[in-house]
């Protein structure tokens, strides 16, 4: 069975920078049931609280932040890159560990958006960018949606289970 990497806040777990969560998903409820997730907030594994202050990464783009060309600054402007590197590399670990090929993660986060980001105003405009664990588990293979793709992931999730039937 594929195991799938999902950001805890998508299963009701209150770690968001705000002490929040986001859910019920029925879809990762099912899967939860099934034993396919392996949870992780990369900014708590990165030793960041709950709460925490805001942070955006300038321009957006969480490969800058692994390619150590720019920070991660919280609204105060501390820049907290370095424990969202440790929490991107704690997430590939998982990944490693599991064999993981798809990962469900939270849209415009600094650590996990997929398609969009913030633009590190803290102005609430939004850019195509990614977070800093997206980008890195993007260049090692694993595809990643969000929360808003939940189709598109079972249907990855489908197809790559189809592939392991053909073998």
């Amino acid at each position: 069975m594929h195991k799938i990497l999902v950001s805890r806040c998508l299963l009701g777990e209150r770690v968001r920078y705000d002490g929040g969560s986001h859910g019920p998903f029925v879809l990762l409820e099912e899967w939860r049931r099934q034993g396919r997730l392996v949870a992780v907030c990369p900014e708590v594994a990165g030793g960041l609280p709950t709460p925490r202050p805001p942070a955006e990464i300038p321009g957006g783009q969480g490969a800058r932040v692994l390619d150590g060309e720019c920070g991660v600054l919280t609204v105060d402007g501390a820049d907290v890159g370095a424990a969202f590197l440790a929490g991107a590399r704690a997430a590939l670990r998982l990944v490693e560990a599991h064999g993981i090929r798809l990962a469900v993660l939270k849209a415009r986060s600094p650590s996990c958006g997929n398609r969009e980001n913030y633009d590190g105003s803290f102005a609430g405009r939004r850019v195509p960018g990614e977070g800093v664990t997206a980008a890195l588990l993007r260049r090692h293979g694993v595809r990643v949606f969000s929360e808003e793709e939940l189709m598109d992931a079972a249907a990855a999730l489908a197809a790559l289970e189809a592939g392991d039937d053909a073998r």
